[in-house]
Parts: C-alpha cells; sequence; structure tokens
C-alpha cells in the first residue's frame, strides 16, 4: 500500500513539473527573442528574385543581337587562288583579282581529288585553286570557312597539231606566242570531227592528222603542267592554221607555199624586185 501511494506521490509530481515547463515555454521565448533582437526569426524572402518584366525585357535584348548578328552574316561561297596560307588562315586572289582572306577552325572541313588519304589545310599549297563555302562577315569581310575544296578545273585548248606520237598516244598542240602543250589521249577521251558538209562526227585517234585545227578540253597532269589529260577533242580539217601560229615540223603542214616547177625537174624561181 505505501509502494502504490508512493508512486502516485512521484506521478504527480512529474506531471505537473512537465505542464508548468510547457506553459512557461512561449514566455521564455519570447522573453528570450525580446532581449535579443538579432535572434528574431524573419520570414525567408527570395531576393533580386526577377520579374516577369526584367525576363521579357532580357529576352527581348536576346532577340535584338541575335537579329543584328546574323544580318551581318550570310552564306557565300568564294572561288580563288591560294596566295598565302597559315594554320589559321588562308589569302585567296578571287576572281576579280581581289584579295580575300578565310578563316578556318577545328569545324572546317578539307578536301582534294588528288588526296588518298587525310587532307588538311597542312596541304593547302600556294597557288593551287580552291573553292570556298563559309559564313561571311559583312563587317570584318572576312569568312569562316566550312568547306575548303581543291579544284581541279578543266582545261581548254585551241590550236594547230603539230606533231603526233602514236606509240604513246600524245598530240602535242601549238598555240599562239609559240606556247607547246602536251595532251594525253586516253581510253575515256572522246574525238569528234566537224565539217561543212558531214557535220559532226565520231572520229578517233588513228583519224587525227598534223597540221589540223583542234580544240582540246581536258584536266592538267598533275605531274606535268605544261601537259593536259583529253576529255575531249574536236578537229576542224577545213579551218585553214593560223599564220601566226608556227608548227614545229614544217613537213606536217599541208598549206605550206608550192614553188611551180616546169616540168622538166627544175623549179621556177619567182622574180623580186
Amino acid at each position: 500500500m505505501k509502494k502504490i501511494i508512493l508512486f502516485l506521490f512521484l506521478f504527480s509530481t512529474f506531471n505537473f513539473l512537465v505542464q508548468r515547463t510547457i506553459g512557461l515555454w512561449p514566455k521564455l521565448s519570447t522573453s528570450v527573442y525580446a532581449a535579443n533582437p538579432s535572434l528574431t526569426p524573419t520570414p525567408t524572402k527570395e531576393a533580386n528574385k526577377p520579374t516577369n518584366t526584367d525576363i521579357i525585357n532580357d529576352l527581348k535584348d536576346r532577340i535584338a543581337s541575335r537579329v543584328a548578328e546574323l544580318k551581318l552574316v550570310e552564306k557565300r561561297g568564294l572561288i580563288g587562288i591560294v596566295t598565302d596560307v597559315s594554320d589559321t588562315q588562308i589569302s585567296i586572289s578571287d576572281l576579280q583579282n581581289n584579295t580575300r582572306f578565310i578563316d578556318v577552325d577545328e569545324l572546317t572541313k578539307f578536301s582534294s581529288p588528288s588526296a588518298k588519304g587525310s587532307f588538311g589545310i597542312s596541304d593547302v599549297t600556294k597557288g593551287s585553286k580552291i573553292g570556298v563555302l563559309g559564313l561571311y562577315n559583312k563587317q570584318s569581310r572576312r569568312t569562316l570557312a566550312r568547306f575548303v575544296d581543291v579544284l581541279s578545273l578543266p582545261k581548254s585548248v585551241n590550236g594547230v597539231i603539230s606533231s603526233k606520237d602514236e606509240e604513246n598516244f600524245t598530240l602535242t598542240v601549238a598555240s599562239e606566242n609559240s606556247r607547246k602543250t602536251t595532251v594525253d589521249i586516253e581510253k575515256v577521251t572522246k574525238t569528234f570531227s566537224y565539217t561543212k558538209e558531214g557535220g559532226l562526227i565520231k572520229s578517233g585517234f588513228s583519224k587525227i592528222k598534223g597540221n589540223e585545227h583542234v580544240i582540246i578540253v581536258g584536266f592538267q597532269d598533275i605531274k606535268d603542267k605544261n601537259k593536259i589529260i583529253a576529255s575531249r577533242i574536236l578537229v576542224f580539217p577545213e579551218i585553214p592554221k593560223d599564220p601566226r601560229i608556227i608548227i614545229a615540223d614544217p613537213a606536217l603542214s599541208s598549206n605550206e607555199d608550192v614553188t611551180p616547177s616546169t616540168g622538166s625537174g627544175k623549179k621556177l624561181t619567182p622574180i623580186t624586185r
């Protein structure tokens, strides 16, 4: 019986102390924060949070800047002869003899029809004819290249056949200013002949004769700048030789002046004063 009374007494005492403490806690908290205002809790607030107006204005500025940038840049293609080349820049002389500056970066792609392996800016040499496709900046007047291709454009020769090598299947064509061009005939070469009566007919290497007027279209030999690999040959047998063109072998000339004979084997010498 004494143990039960003692237990009830202790339990009542503990319950009283707990309720007392809970009742004093709000007042104690208020007094502590009142004594030290720096400890007073403040509601959380997002500082410098952008408003909808700020977001809209920033978007407008970005769009205006991008539009202005797009107006200064346009896609453009160029063709020219390389005059200078470095690790990041190529200078070319275009078809109007204007100097153009080409910038290259890690995205620029290079190609060449004669390249057997990888090809890059280090393989581009002075004097090469290249085609460039990239982004042209109107303000700086520079082009950021995206594609750089070494071009192998066809060449044409207009002249007279001065010699013919039937063993090696080559022709030597004489043009003005005593220029000689070696023409290599391949299996893919197409040869045609044009006459007033017959028109344009298919011909061949064996039918080509010396001193005939020809127009040849082909590609320059990489190893020999004075040699052309012919793709098309057009022969004009009825067109007389241009007197300004001097052929190497006079025996090939079919239009040379003939000295008349008396019939006795002696040639007449024209009288000149």
